[in-house]
Parts: C-alpha cells; sequence; structure tokens
C-alpha cells in the first residue's frame, strides 16, 4: 500500500490530489485545490507550505510528487510559480518524504497515452481510472494525474515489478 500526494503547483490555486496503490490497483482519496486568491505573495505561499503539510498528516502520505515548472513568456509568472513549487516540495521535505518530479508531457503520456493531451482528455482518463463519478476540475484533475504518474513510474521500487489495474 503507498499513498501518494499529487501537486499542480500554482500562485493562485494548486491542485492537490491523493491516491492510494493497493492491491496493485488505484484508488482515490481526495482531490481538491488551494484557493490562494490576490493576497500578498508571501500570505499565498505560506497557505500552500500549510495547506500541503496538512495533507501530508490527515492522509499518512508516504511520497510527494509535483509537476515541473513550465516556462511561458511572462518571466514574473515563472518566478511566482517557482516559489510555489518551492515551498510544495519545502513542505514534503520537512516530513522527509521522497519527492518526485515530472514534466506536463511525461504526466499526460502516462495517464492518456499521449504527451499532447488536451486537458479534457486529462480529465476523462483520471475519472476513469480512479473510478470516480465527476470529472474533476482542471487543476484537481492535473495534480490526480501527477500522482498516477508517480504510481505507474517504474523507476521507483514499489511499481518496477507491478501492473497497476483500474478498479
Amino acid at each position: 500500500m503507498t499513498i501518494v500526494l499529487g501537486i499542480d503547483p500554482g500562485s493562485r490555486m494548486t491542485g492537490f490530489g491523493v491516491v492510494e496503490l493497493r492491491n496493485k490497483e488505484l484508488h482515490h482519496i481526495t482531490h481538491g485545490v488551494l484557493r490562494l486568491g490576490n493576497r500578498p505573495m508571501p500570505v499565498r505561499l505560506r497557505d500552500i507550505f500549510t495547506g500541503v503539510r496538512e495533507l501530508i498528516d490527515e492522509h499518512d502520505v508516504d511520497r510527494f510528487a509535483i509537476e515541473t515548472s513550465y516556462v511561458g513568456n511572462n518571466p514574473q509568472t515563472a518566478i511566482k510559480l517557482g516559489q510555489a513549487r518551492g515551498v510544495a516540495i519545502a513542505a514534503a521535505a520537512m516530513c522527509d518524504l521522497p519527492v518526485a518530479e515530472y514534466s506536463p508531457r511525461e504526466i499526460k503520456k502516462t495517464t492518456v497515452g499521449t504527451g499532447n493531451a488536451a486537458k479534457d482528455q486529462v480529465q476523462f482518463m483520471v475519472k476513469t481510472l480512479l473510478g470516480l463519478a465527476n470529472e474533476p476540475a482542471h487543476d484537481s484533475a492535473d495534480a490526480l494525474a501527477v500522482a498516477i504518474c508517480d504510481l505507474n513510474a517504474s523507476r521507483f521500487s514499489y511499481a518496477a515489478d507491478q501492473t497497476i489495474h483500474t478498479p
């Protein structure tokens, strides 16, 4: 049994998803969004750190996985995203969790089967793989996909010799 917290970082909204691998099957635990709004950046960063720590403690998380930064045209946006990623990673490190980072392309390829998948395709596959009644919102679906990607990553010993089945 392995529980992974997946994070889709953002400075205004940070998606989270907690998925468990039990008996070679993926099981949804929870998902949602930390809504950070337009408050001063230090307050938003504090809330990401605190929110991630609370999720780790509440769900007895074994591993932490996060999406890598996408560097667009705006350097200020990239800096803010890097700060959000940094505090989330620091929260996991404070709990002595293994941290894995995955590119958006790698996450989409693992979850959907193609690295060029659209957001609605990720939502649909996350819903399908986890047996959810409804498609989660984009940020939550992305975070769940990060956790699924981590659980499917063959480079980790707990997944290397297992085939993961959907419910």
